[in-house]
């Protein structure tokens, strides 16, 4: 389905069959995203599906699909390309006393493309995801933002690259910094919050269809209670789905579902520290 055809609602049902349970508020946001042909920022705490919504995106539109993982000192060469010097240095190896001893190593072939290069030159319709860009220094921020701006790369020897498909760009963003005022003037801002009992039980069974109504229901009014424990790392909508999992591996028959979730708990609660809260506050041990 083209972008222009695109409602809210049709967007919410391509993603649910994906098994991306969305809310109102998200596909408002993809909807405008797209609509305007705009960046979309995704902040909000770690584990709601801010990258998970990416690739559902790129799923349920049948897109091409490119991701940059930022991570402190990541480089320009890591994100658009580097040359590959064995490469360049075999071949001149190769051709040394000969007449094509000064073959150009600095062509196409011994370039080594990566995401962000790789989604501009996609002939396809591509989604590009920008995960964790606070992470990022502020440099290579203002670089992707002139690059997205601007809709060109140039690489230097090789040349300039123009973009050449419809591309989507979605970036996110855990807040370990703030980021340029001029990447958020430029992006559509969307901020996912843990969700909802309802909305997170759907998630559950979207992902564990077999499980018990009430199982889930259980486990995920545990897990939202839990989240309002002051404790170094809250559990994610991942451990819901998990913690669930592993109540219905432990315990088939449902006969003791209080002492399952208590043998597991470490599958949603992942320091010792936020386990003996939990433990004190929840199982009274």
């Amino acid at each position: 389905m083209d972008k222009e055809k695109l409602t809210i609602e049709a967007i919410q049902d391509k993603l649910s069959k994906v098994g991306y349970i969305s809310s109102e508020e998200i596909s408002t946001s993809m909807f405008l995203a797209l609509s305007l042909n705009k960046p979309v920022l995704i902040e909000g705490p770690p584990g709601v599906g801010k990258t998970e919504l990416a690739k559902s995106i790129a799923k349920s539109l049948d897109r091409d699909f490119f991701r940059i993982q930022c991570y402190e000192g990541i480089t320009f060469e890591q994100i658009v390309g580097e040359w590959n010097y064995q490469k360049q240095l075999l071949h001149l190896e190769a051709f040394k006393g000969s007449k094509n001893e000064e073959s150009s190593i600095f062509e196409d072939e011994f370039f080594i493309r990566r995401p962000l290069l790789s989604a501009f030159t996609n002939k396809n319709p591509s989604l590009l995801l920008i995960d964790e860009i606070d992470k990022a220094d502020e440099e290579v921020e203002s670089f992707l933002l002139q690059a997205l701006g601007e809709q060109q790369i140039t690489v230097n020897d090789l040349g300039t690259f123009d973009l050449l498909n419809d591309l989507i760009v979605i970036l996110t963003s855990n807040s370990q910094r703030v980021l340029l005022d001029e990447t958020k003037d430029r992006c559509l801002f969307l901020y996912i919050s843990y969700p909802s009992v309802e909305r997170e039980m759907a998630i559950v069974k979207s992902r564990i269809p077999e499980a018990e109504d009430g199982l889930i229901r259980k486990v995920v009014n545990l897990i939202h209670r839990i989240r309002t424990f002051n404790l170094t790392k809250k559990p994610s909508v991942r451990a819901s789905i998990d913690w669930t999992n592993s109540v219905m591996k432990l315990d088939k028959n449902y006969e003791n579902i209080d002492a399952s979730l208590e043998k597991s708990l470490g599958v949603a609660i992942k320091t010792e520290e936020d386990k003996s809260k939990v433990q004190k506050e929840i199982f009274k041990k």
